[in-house]
């Protein structure tokens, strides 16, 4: 699994916000395309008015709600204030968002399957190219794909929970968001046998509540660095050039093979792969 253990204690700093406001949400996710992101996108086929059935949007689009703009002088301030450190031994780790594994070392991680379509083929190019990544899985797509997700850990790829359903937490009770975890490792580890270790919050809303039951589960709160926004299906072209133009050593890329047509994600990738790979980077996972 490559030798970014050691990277679990990295934190962005920009994490620390959750413990200061009550929730933090990544900046980098923004609202997507008016016709296809309802209020609150989700991959759970029943859920309240703030999701929607799985497929039907992109994953990452941001809640109407969000958190003040990182531009304003008031969340300037919260996130240089998020540059200290837990407070306390003991205090919830915050949401990792670069690894710390050594000259030009980064990792890939793809969202929301496992999708029958597009899971196989991202697969593939991963072999293609040796390339070890971390999958986030939904709970309801592992139940409805054991096979796929067992294909792969078999593959030697690491895998996250993302949730049961994709709702965001932040809005949610911590009873619900224990539940969204557990029912999702619980199916992940009835499909592959193996309990997840990272835990990816939908959106990349953190909440005090989130980061203390990854704590208590054992599980280390993955972010990103690098979103080139492949949910809102912006070209292949503008896909490569964003992960080209921001990513460096210890960058953590976002992209995802669930949630909708990841058609241009698979194409950006063979192209995105090898550029990495030639550029003199190497995968490991978190």
């Amino acid at each position: 699994m490559g030798t970014g253990k050691a990277t679990r204690r990295a934190v962005l700093v920009v994490g620390g916000a959750a413990l200061l406001t009550g929730y933090w949400r990544d900046p980098s996710t923004q609202v997507g395309d008016a016709a296809q992101t309802p209020a609150r996108p989700s991959p759970a086929p029943a859920a309240p008015a703030r999701t929607a059935p799985a497929h039907a949007a992109p994953a990452h689009s941001a809640p109407p709600h969000s958190a003040a703009a990182p531009h304003s002088a008031p969340a300037r301030a919260r996130l240089a204030k998020a540059r200290r450190p837990p407070a306390r031994p003991g205090d919830p780790e915050l949401p990792m968002t670069h690894l710390r594994d050594g000259r030009r070392g980064i990792a890939l991680t793809i969202d929301d399957g496992p999708n029958p379509v597009y899971t196989p083929q991202v697969l593939r190019l991963l072999d293609r190219y040796r390339v070890t990544a971390t999958f986030s899985m939904i709970g309801l797509q592992a139940d409805a794909h054991p096979g796929l997700a067992r294909e792969v850990a078999a593959a030697g790829h690491e895998i996250a929970n993302h949730t049961w359903s994709h709702l965001d937490l932040a809005y949610l009770s911590p009873a619900v968001v224990a539940d969204q975890i557990s029912r999702a490792t619980t199916a992940i580890h009835r499909a592959t046998g193996r309990a997840p270790t990272l835990f990816r919050a939908p959106y990349g809303a953190w909440s005090p509540a989130v980061l203390r039951l990854c704590a208590q589960s054992g599980m280390t709160p993955l972010a990103w660095s690098v979103d080139p926004r492949d949910w809102s299906r912006p070209g292949v072209a503008s896909i490569v050039a964003n992960v080209m133009r921001n990513t460096a050593t210890g960058s953590i890329i976002l992209e995802h093979d669930g949630g909708g047509n990841r058609a241009q994600t698979v194409a950006a990738l063979k192209i995105i792969l090898p550029r990495l790979l030639d550029a003199g980077y190497h995968f490991t996972t978190p």
